[in-house]
């Protein structure tokens, strides 16, 4: 085990877009920042380009709709460190965009819901336990605005359907968890140029990151169960 005073975070999703913007705020924050993806090849490309600019930055391959890649993360990260400070949750797919919910796959929405909803699910109930353990923890599910009922309509059920349950998610465990010095919210990071978010995107990483920085980085006082959009609460 490592002994260091720095906190740790935790970063699913992480080889571009808005994740590995995440990692760079928080590794030059001195936070030691573990960036996970799928696919290690990627993930390890990220990493060795981020660490040219400095910061504690380690990597490790992570599946979070595969709970044994979830449980193995884990283990390293309490072998290495015996903590986890800041978990966020950013992995996701987007794979029905504009479909209609009466011609949605049910392969596709499965998929869909095991990484965007499920795959935070698991990685919640492994490290909040840890977090419990020091007494501190903040978490950040990034959720977007398509999962607000109070905007929803039509198309892309199987993502607005991923990102409501997240929500809900949020606002159940923050509840379970009040009496903890442990702040879990949701974030909408806004219509982001990324490969997700596509060229004509309004929204710099930069933006789409900065919310997610400060709710991972909220003082002791700060709120819990929230759904933010630029630092301020959001229509669920």
């Amino acid at each position: 085990m490592e002994s260091t005073n720095k906190k740790i975070a935790i970063v699913t999703g992480a080889n571009r877009g808005i994740g590995l913007e995440t990692c760079r705020q928080l590794s030059q924050k001195g936070i030691i920042t573990i960036l996970t993806s799928r696919d290690e090849n990627f993930g390890k490309k990220a990493i060795a380009s981020l660490s040219k600019e400095g910061g504690d930055l380690l990597y490790q391959q992570l599946d979070v709709s595969d709970s044994g890649s979830v449980a193995g993360l884990k283990d390293f990260v309490s072998e290495k460190f015996k903590r986890c400070d800041i978990l966020v949750n950013n992995a996701g797919v987007f794979l029905d965009r504009g479909v209609s919910i009466f011609d949605l796959p049910q392969k596709i929405l499965q998929e869909t819901l095991e990484i965007n909803f499920f795959g935070a699910l698991k990685m919640c109930r492994e490290f909040l336990p840890m977090m419990q353990e020091i007494g501190y923890g903040r978490i950040v599910n990034v959720s977007s605005g398509m999962g607000s009922i109070a905007s929803m309509g039509g198309g892309s059920a199987a993502y607005k359907l991923s990102k409501l349950a997240m929500n809900g998610m949020t606002r159940i465990m923050a509840d379970e968890i009040k009496d903890d010095n442990i702040k879990i919210n949701t974030m909408a990071p806004g219509w982001v140029r990324s490969d997700m978010g596509g060229a004509n995107a309004p929204r710099s990483l930069a933006q789409g990151a900065d919310t997610i920085i400060w709710l991972a980085t909220l003082p002791d006082d700060g709120l819990s169960g929230g759904f933010f959009e630029d630092r301020v609460p959001a229509a669920w």
